[in-house]
């Protein structure tokens, strides 16, 4: 009788991990349009360069961007020997990196902070459901 070690080599569903990540991919968007919309209902402008950023338009490039977050987690699970590792630090490089432009927009300090904070919160919804999807 001939027995497989599943402990020394994980698998993953690619359809379980498409799937988790179109769920956190619409829970981030719709967060994010939330931070936007409390945002603006406090007070601070939506506004970078003279002009308004709609509320929708934070889903939307959430979406985008994590949409793109999701096929790396994809290619990583086919070709990386440990994607959870490389998938988290990538993801943590680039999150860093698109607070970048939002620290140098034309925009209120308050804008910027907010625009960063919608980063932040799509990272910590799209990030960990993904990573917990790849073999470490």
């Amino acid at each position: 009788m001939t027995t497989t070690d599943t402990a020394t080599k994980p698998t993953t569903s690619l359809g379980r991990l498409l799937a988790t990540g179109v769920v956190a991919i619409a829970v981030a968007s719709a967060a994010t349009s939330a931070v936007a919309a409390a945002g603006s209902a406090a007070g601070i402008s939506l506004d970078v360069s003279g002009a308004s950023i709609p509320i929708m338009g934070f889903g939307m490039l959430t979406a985008l961007f994590s949409a793109v977050g999701l096929i790396l987690a994809v290619v990583l699970l086919r070709t990386a020997r440990h994607p959870r590792r490389v998938f988290v630090w990538t993801t943590v490089v680039l999150t860093v990196l698109s607070l970048v432009p939002d620290v140098l927009a034309d925009a209120a300090a308050s804008t910027r902070a907010l625009l960063m904070l919608t980063h932040l919160v799509a990272a910590v919804i799209v990030v960990p459901a993904v990573a917990r999807r790849l073999p470490a």
